[in-house]
């Protein structure tokens, strides 16, 4: 008996000291990774003087999501040295760009990256961490930032990832970075892809122009334990290669472990302790991806990226190109390019670029509702109980009633804009401007 007692003891430790288990918001879209809390309630009604805990002003540019645990949230940015007009254009000329590119494009003299830890009861700046600065940076597109990705939490470390500027472990507790990598990548537009962890490893998806591939690194010495380049392309430049998307892990019904990969063309799973494919499917000519897929029941949904966006539905268990034979349905118009969908009860709702917010049943593809909400989107929607929240480039967060019978709640209007995924935790909601981070309870 006594054995056995220890036994449990031991595996509750194991549980307690799982990666995610002091970390409320550990990553990209939360802890299921998929923008969906069940279990708490946030706020219908706020704004700069409403149900608003505090407010946190940061310095720089960064589109990062905040994560957080115990009892710190955490964001990366980056620090810009802005060019005088006449500078940046010669070093959109230096760098190769074409002049009909320069209206959309920014650029940079050097940048600063940086890691911020706020209090989360009273949004208190802990800590301002170093990680690196950078001379003569590529241009990144005008919607972008230098610190699109978003960091991930696990056990005591916290892995903030720039694309090609650096991808750095940092202990929480002494705010020393244990390790840093360089994985040099052309991403033509600036970085985007958020880092994943997956038990032992750091999972990256490195889709730029010139070579597109998945790696993982030892999460606890950044070495490389694997790397596998994504299926060709027929793409005619390398603009149309590129991609931002961040991976999910699912088990499928005959128990494989799949890295689900979204890249430009080719949706790719990938066996997660190899890097070898198991599925691949064709999805056109897509590229750019940024939105996360989302899975349930046998079944991954995706968008397809730029071009002309749309939302598939596959099955995936499958083995090699499924293109012909594991496509459950399509969706061909009003699909986002930015914004990742969320999957709940059996519907699927999509946030599109230009504000028309649309439900679709996730078994058939069936429409179910279409609604204009007004307003430009990036960020992806939030999913708490019955609402959704859709956070606007212009800084408003319209919250709707999930379900068949969807209708607009709220609209509430905060002072910036609005390009990151918002947060959860403790029954209130983070949410991240240009400007800001803020805590409304």
């Amino acid at each position: 008996m006594h054995a056995r007692l220890c036994i449990l003891a031991a595996c509750l430790l194991l549980v307690l000291s799982s990666s995610h288990a002091d970390s409320p918001w550990p990553q990209f879209r939360g802890p299921g990774g998929d923008g969906i809390v069940t279990d708490q309630h946030t706020p219908l009604t706020f704004g700069e003087k409403e149900n608003l805990a505090w407010k946190t002003e940061l310095p720089g540019k960064a589109w990062s999501s905040p994560v957080i645990a115990d009892g710190v949230v955490w964001a990366t940015t980056a620090i810009e040295v802005f060019p005088s007009e006449e500078e940046r254009l010669e070093l959109l000329r230096a760098a190769g760009i074409e002049e009909k590119k320069f209206k959309q494009l920014a650029v940079a003299k050097a940048i600063r990256l940086k890691l911020f830890a706020l209090d989360l009861e009273s949004g208190r700046q802990l800590a301002e961490i170093d990680l690196t600065e950078i001379e003569t940076p590529d241009p990144i597109h005008s919607l972008n930032s230098y610190a699109s990705p978003t960091p991930v939490i696990d056990g005591p470390n916290i892995y903030c990832h720039f694309g090609t500027y650096g991808t750095f472990c940092v202990n929480r507790d002494s705010r020393q970075i244990e390790w840093q990598r360089k994985l040099p990548l052309d991403h033509s537009v600036g970085p985007g892809s958020s880092p994943f962890i997956d038990g032992q490893r750091l999972i990256l998806i490195q889709d730029g122009i010139e070579r597109q591939y998945v790696t993982a690194l030892d999460k606890l010495t950044g070495e490389t334990l694997w790397e596998t380049d994504r299926p060709e392309m027929d793409a005619p430049t390398g603009d149309q290669k590129k991609a931002y998307c961040t991976p999910i892990k699912i088990t499928d019904r005959l128990g494989r472990e799949q890295l689900i990969c979204m890249g430009s063309q080719w949706m790719v799973a990938y066996e997660p302790a190899t890097g070898n494919e198991i599925w691949k499917l064709r999805h056109g000519k897509g590229f750019s991806v940024v939105p996360r897929p989302v899975y349930a029941d046998g079944v991954v949904y995706f968008s397809t990226g730029f071009g002309k966006p749309q939302l598939w539905a596959v099955k995936v268990d499958g083995s090699g190109d499924v293109t012909n034979t594991h496509v459950a349905w399509t969706v061909m118009k009003g699909i986002p390019a930015k914004p990742s969908p969320i999957l709940h009860d059996g519907l699927i709702y999509v946030m599109e670029d230009n504000g028309i917010a649309s439900c679709f049943e996730a078994e058939s593809g069936d429409e179910v509702w279409k609604k204009r909400i007004g307003g430009k989107y990036s960020a992806s929607p939030l999913l708490v109980g019955d609402r959704i929240y859709l956070g606007s480039h212009e800084g408003t967060v319209t919250v709707i009633s999930a379900g068949r019978d969807s209708e607009v709640l709220a609209e509430n209007q905060l002072d910036g804009q609005i390009m990151a995924s918002p947060a959860v935790v403790d029954n209130s909601l983070i949410v991240r401007t240009a400007e800001a981070i803020y805590r409304f309870k």
